[in-house]
Parts: C-alpha cells; structure tokens; sequence
C-alpha cells in the first residue's frame, strides 16, 4: 500500500510541506515519485516517519536525528544521542530555573517598591551556553568560567561586558574599513582576541596548552560563523566572517612559527 504526501501528512498530523522539506534534506526520502511528480510513501518509510516524530518531540535537531537513523548501529546511536540530548536539556533546565528566581525576585521588589539586587536579577542569564561548553570542553572548563564568573562583583561583570563590546566592535570596524582577515591590523585584533581567550580559566588558551588551544580557537571560528546569534554579536554576518579568517589565519601562522 501506498500513501501519497496529502494522505501521509494528515495521517501523521503534519503538514504536506514538513514531508517535502524532510524529502529535499535526506530525512525522508518517497519510496518513489510518479510521472505526475507525486510522492508515494510505503510501510518502512512510514515506520521511518513515525521514528523521526518521536525523536522530534524531545527537541532533537533533524540532523541529530538524521545520524541517528542512518547509523548502522541504530539503537546504540540514538540511546547515545538521547544521553546527550538529555544532559543539554538539564543543563537548559537549571538556566531556567534560576532565570525564573531571578524574575520573581524581580517582580516581589518591584510589588514592593524596593529596588531589586542586581546580582540577583543577572543569575541565570550568562549561562546560555552551559551545555555547549560541557560538551565541547568537559563540566571541568564550564566550571572553572563559571566560578569565575559569578566570583566578580557587578561592577566587575559589566566592566567585562563591556570590553568584550568593544573588542567584537573592532572586528566590524576593521572589516567595514577593508582590511584583509591577513593584514597587520587583522592579525593585531587576533592576538587581543587570544589575549580575551586566555584571560576566562578552563578554557586550554588560559592554561597555556598550545595544541588545544589551537583546536578551540578553530572551533570557535567555525562556531562564530555557523551560529546566527554570533552575527549579530559581532553586527553583521560579514563581520563574523572576517574575524574567523582572522582567527584562522592567526592559528596557521602559530603552528607555522612553532614548526
């Protein structure tokens, strides 16, 4: 038996054009396509479907799932992936958690007509890459920042805010002037970029290890570029191209120089 995309879709409680979006990503390919352009689903890509709906009611990204399913071993892949899964989702849940006693305590202050304690409205709002740093670096390195994080007064915290303001906005500023992510001035704003690394402890730049920092700092760049939210950090999306060529660059010419 056969179902085409219509009948799929409302059988499954999906939209037609969530079908269509899985077929063009390799999530879930028609078993086949007629000559009036129709896709035609059969029992295994159903049973494929119904996987990925369970999958994707956990909040697993599609690619995540994709891997999942087109693993040899599949379930040994997805119970892995879960476990990942499961830890980033504790991880968000003690960030919001704490973003939710920083609110109530807001509101009680504000009901009151008391000023609200301002350690206390920022707790949970410099978390926001928690699970990410885990899984990249080890709970060790987020640890270690995060002690020092919340170790700094306010006054502190905005002082650091602030620079770091400042060193992403040199790097729109550079590229808006032209420069290439080789030049002197790119290269400069690289190092201070290293120095602002080596200065958060857990991460290898701040404890001197050269190869792991190497890698990090690439793995940020890529980061800096894939991640929409960095492109408005650093203003554009040009901007952030620009500093991680820059970063990039810098590294090669580290590991040049070492060799």
């Amino acid at each position: 038996m056969e179902w085409t995309v219509k009948e799929l879709a409302e059988r499954a409680g999906i939209s037609g054009r969530a079908l269509r979006y899985y077929h063009r990503i390799g999530l879930l390919q028609p078993d086949r396509v007629g000559s009036n352009g129709y896709r035609y689903y059969r029992s295994e890509s159903v049973a494929r479907l119904q996987h990925i709906l369970l999958l994707r009611d956990t909040g697993m990204a599609l690619a995540e799932i994709a891997t999942i399913l087109d693993a040899q071993d599949t379930p040994n892949a997805e119970i892995e992936a879960l476990q990942v899964h499961l830890r980033r989702l504790e991880a968000d849940r003690q960030t919001l958690e704490r973003r939710i006693t920083a609110v109530q305590h807001t509101l009680k202050m504000r009901r009151e007509g008391r000023a609200p304690q301002i350690d206390v409205m920022l707790q949970g709002f410099n978390d926001d890459y928690e699970a990410e740093v885990v899984e990249r670096w080890g709970r060790d390195a987020f640890e270690a920042s995060n002690q020092w994080w919340h170790g700094k007064s306010v006054r502190e915290q905005q002082t650091w805010k602030a620079d770091t303001e400042a060193l992403l906005a040199r790097w729109r500023e550079l590229q808006e002037a032209g420069h290439e992510p080789d030049s002197t001035a790119a290269q400069e704003q690289a190092t201070a970029h290293m120095n602002w690394f080596a200065q958060i402890p857990g991460t290898p730049t701040h404890s001197g290890d050269k190869e792991k920092s190497a890698a990090m700092v690439l793995g940020v760049a890529d980061q800096y570029e894939s991640n929409p939210d960095f492109h408005l950090t650093f203003g554009s999306e040009a901007a952030v191209r620009f500093a991680a060529n820059a970063l990039r660059n810098h590294i090669r010419h580290l590991s040049e120089h070492r060799g």
